[in-house]
């Protein structure tokens, strides 16, 4: 298959790098100092056991039809990547990879239901500088069809994916979906101290908020029926039993789990955003969940703060100090 990777971030640079390591012709595009030093010297990719450098194609805009285009922006630019590159992938298979729900329905309006692929990425990765990124743990993709029953399509992509990553197709990826919401729901506190996941979940105070944050929200998908679908190495009972214990001996498992997810400094998806002075997901994460609160006429105080708070953090260009957060959230009489 021809594949076009649009974005290129630090999923999107792994995505395309290994891809064209297996043999796979690719195309990336990014902007353009991104370009230029993917152009230049090469896509250096980074994990716990060597470093290499992979000669990727690149551009800034699609020139060329292809048969499978992936799209690897965050949600809030997929409009705007959509508008820029239109004429190229009028006919091609569409798989997307964001965070939260929303990714499908945005190109449901450009693009025919059945050929949109929807995906979720396992593997974590950091970006680095334009060029450059870190695989910080590896991770099952997962692929299926959100607006229709999977056919061949979905399996020839399957294959083409497997050559450089293990795949695993999903009959019900919209449940999955909603699940690695929650996987993903952490992402907003180290977005709001500017701190790695590792530095920020070191103070137990923050691993409080994580279990308060994910208890909310829990309860409001419960609520509205929404269903949650276990994903191949993360079981849907870990999300539900969380929420379920004493806050104290949740957020202990937060704290073992999240200090030594990586040894390289991890940063979520929503802080390497703001990092890069980029509007962040944060209202494809948390913000999905308040707006299902509404939508139910529940209330999410706790949801809707942090989105709150990461949107000051985005508009001011400071972070919190986490004694702020604390009190913010009136974490300090928070135990048991």
């Amino acid at each position: 298959m021809k594949i076009a990777v649009i974005g290129a971030g630090a999923i999107g640079s792994v995505i395309a790098g290994y891809l064209v390591k297996a043999g796979q012709t690719v195309i990336l595009t990014g902007r353009e100092e991104q370009s230029m030093a993917i152009n230049q010297n090469g896509l250096t990719i980074k994990t716990s056991t060597q470093k290499e450098t992979i000669r990727v194609p690149v551009a800034i805009q699609l020139n060329r039809p292809c048969d499978l285009v992936i799209f690897t922006v965050k949600t809030q630019d997929m409009e705007e990547a959509y508008q820029e590159n239109f004429s190229a992938i009028e006919r091609s298979l569409i798989l997307t990879t964001q965070n939260g729900v929303q990714a499908d329905n945005i190109l449901s309006s450009h693009f025919e239901p059945k050929r949109i692929i929807s995906s979720i990425v396992m593997f974590g990765a950091t970006y680095v500088k334009p060029g450059e990124v870190t695989v910080n743990f590896p991770g099952d993709w997962i692929i299926g069809k959100p607006f229709t029953t999977n056919d061949p399509e979905v399996t020839q992509v399957a294959e083409a994916l497997k050559k450089a990553f293990p795949v695993v197709v999903s009959s019900n990826i919209m449940g999955m979906k909603w699940l690695k919401l929650f996987v993903n729901f952490n992402n907003c506190i180290p977005a709001l101290i500017g701190k790695s996941m590792q530095e920020t979940f070191a103070d137990k105070d923050l691993c409080r908020l994580s279990v308060l944050l994910l208890r909310e929200g829990v309860s409001i998908v419960r609520n509205a029926g929404i269903e949650l679908v276990s994903l191949p190495q993360f079981p849907v009972e870990r999300v539900y039993g969380l929420a379920a214990m004493p806050v104290d001996q949740a957020a202990e498992i937060i704290h073992k789990t999240l200090t030594t997810l990586s040894k390289e400094p991890l940063y979520g998806s929503i802080l390497q955003s703001i990092m890069r002075k980029k509007t962040s997901e944060i209202d494809f994460i948390n913000g999905e969940v308040t707006l299902v609160a509404k939508n139910i006429r529940m209330e999410s105080p706790l949801n809707r703060k942090v989105v709150e708070l990461v949107h000051t953090v985005e508009r001011e260009g400071r972070f919190f100090e986490p004694a702020e957060v604390k009190r913010e959230f009136d974490l300090m009489g928070i135990r048991g």
